[in-house]
């Protein structure tokens, strides 16, 4: 199979013009293969750590050369001469050199794109595409897109407080149509938002910024972009929300303060909030509908409409096993966002995937709003038959190529290749 030969690491730039890692592993039989690791704007304080200069002179301090000197010069020495296709036992080992909880001896970049690089070294050397080669024979299910179309929040310069507005193309038969009727109401909401005097440039992730008076707003111009497309809101595609909770939660007053509607909510008030929303408009999914530490709310939320929609965990879990298994003894939600950034290694993200769907939860493939060309998250969807993917809108190139890659996954499965679409269990 091979054995790595040289581990080697530059600085790149990601989406947002600031410096993130790439790796490339080479072997002992010549095989090179490269991965590079996104950034969040949105983080949170139990992810695992990404290593940053702090030298202001560089970047304004977000320089990685700390990390990528980590892959050069430790995890270069210390993993040469291990089989390829020995992932879980690689992953171990940088968790064991690193020596911390959070991965910031290293740091989470610099041992994550030496991992996805390792496990694209491997496919390749064993003449797969790097979804079967994770996935094995079953890996077939196409992912429905969340498509974030319209940016609030941290990824946008507005006045709404959700982060994310997305639609999810239900009623296709494949992946490619659902990129085609995203793509429609992606181009029929520019329309309208010119046409109403908005402006149409983009936030971070592709979707729309336009300065809206109101979260209902936001919603109602997308149903109507669905429905100039030619499509049925609740019907064919439907709506989710990310409100990414813990930015507006003040921990010390223990309130959310929503800046668009000018009040400051107890949570029992902001899903009394959240539970108007899903009974007047399409909504299937929101993800951090509460702040990441508000327990006892997010079981709540849970009892009331879990049986209903999505209740996503994200900054609840930050990918990380032992969240995920308090959110599943105190029934806080039933789905959770993978984000291989926030663990640190392609072997616990795994794991967690693993872990919540023994457990009946729904499991989200992830990227960041920093993202670089890597289409990984693309071929983790398919081998680990998440069936749900967010890679943001249908614009941008770093958004995009996982979208255009998952088209040729869809090609290369042939008859075999399942779209989750209506077998989604929500809708």
């Amino acid at each position: 199979m091979g054995q790595i030969a040289q581990i080697r690491a530059r600085e790149i730039l990601d989406s947002q013009g600031n410096p993130t890692i790439e790796v490339d592993v080479i072997t002992t039989r010549g095989i090179l293969s490269r991965a590079s690791v996104p950034s969040g704007a949105s983080t949170g304080t139990d992810e695992a750590i990404e290593l940053r200069d702090e030298d202001q002179g560089r970047f304004l301090g977000k320089g990685v050369l700390k990390a990528v000197n980590n892959v050069n010069k430790i995890l270069n020495e210390e993993l040469k001469g291990f089989y390829i296709t020995d992932q879980s036992t690689i992953d171990a080992t940088m968790i064991e050199l690193d020596g911390t909880e959070n991965k910031s001896n290293i740091g989470a970049n610099a041992i994550l794109a030496v991992s996805l690089s390792v496990a694209k070294a491997a496919a390749q050397s064993v003449g797969q595409p790097l979804f079967r080669y994770i996935g094995g024979v079953n890996a077939n299910t196409l992912p429905i897109p969340m498509m974030n179309i319209i940016s609030g929040g941290t990824h946008a310069d507005n006045k709404l407080d959700f982060q994310e507005f997305m639609i999810m193309p239900i009623s296709s038969a494949s992946f490619v149509e659902s990129i085609r009727m995203g793509a429609e109401v992606f181009q029929n909401l520019k329309l309208i938002l010119k046409n109403k005097g908005y402006s149409v440039n983009v936030g971070d992730e592709g979707g729309f910024a336009p300065d809206l008076k109101s979260h209902e707003e936001a919603i109602e111009i997308i149903l109507q972009a669905i429905e100039k497309a030619g499509y049925k809101p609740g019907e064919d595609i439907f709506i989710a929300l990310d409100t990414a909770a813990s930015e507006f939660y003040d921990k010390k007053k223990k309130l959310y303060n929503l800046k668009s509607i000018k009040k400051k909510l107890s949570s029992d008030e902001l899903i009394d909030y959240l539970i108007t929303l899903v009974n007047k408009y399409p909504i299937i999914s929101i993800e951090d509908g509460l702040a990441k530490d508000d327990w006892q709310a997010w079981n709540k939320l849970n009892s009331a409409i879990g049986d209903k929609i999505q209740l996503v965990g994200d900054d609840l879990f930050a990918t990380n096993v032992n969240r995920l298994i308090k959110g599943i003894n105190e029934y806080s939600c039933n789905s959770i966002l993978i984000k291989l950034n926030r663990i640190g290694t392609l072997t616990e993200a795994i794991n967690c995937v693993n872990l919540a769907k023994e457990n009946s939860f729904t499991t989200i493939i992830s990227h960041r709003s920093g993202e670089t060309e890597d289409t990984t998250i693309a071929e983790l969807a398919v081998a680990l038959n998440t069936g749900l993917i967010k890679a943001g809108s249908v614009s941008r190139t770093d958004r995009v190529c996982k979208y255009n890659q998952l088209i040729r996954i869809e090609e290369n499965l042939g008859a075999s290749a399942r779209y989750l679409g209506n077998d989604f269990k929500f809708v």
